[in-house]
């Protein structure tokens, strides 16, 4: 049972859908494995909780 697992900031469920359809299918087709093989784990952390160049996400975000 492959695995992947994705570690990123909170987002939107259709967004999820995705993204999980997305990566499912392209590590379907490098791996030549059915798409019911893999399983996808997504991890969401508030952006607060994100540091990018030294400092949170949400401060970066918000000085564009």
């Amino acid at each position: 049972m492959p695995v992947i697992t994705i570690k990123m900031k909170k987002t939107q469920p259709e967004k999820k859908k995705e993204l999980i359809e997305k990566l499912t299918s392209v590590a379907a087709e490098v791996t030549h494995s059915p798409f019911s093989a893999f399983t996808v784990f997504i991890e969401e952390f508030d952006s607060d909780n994100i540091g990018v160049g030294g400092q949170p996400l949400s401060e970066k975000v918000a000085n564009k």
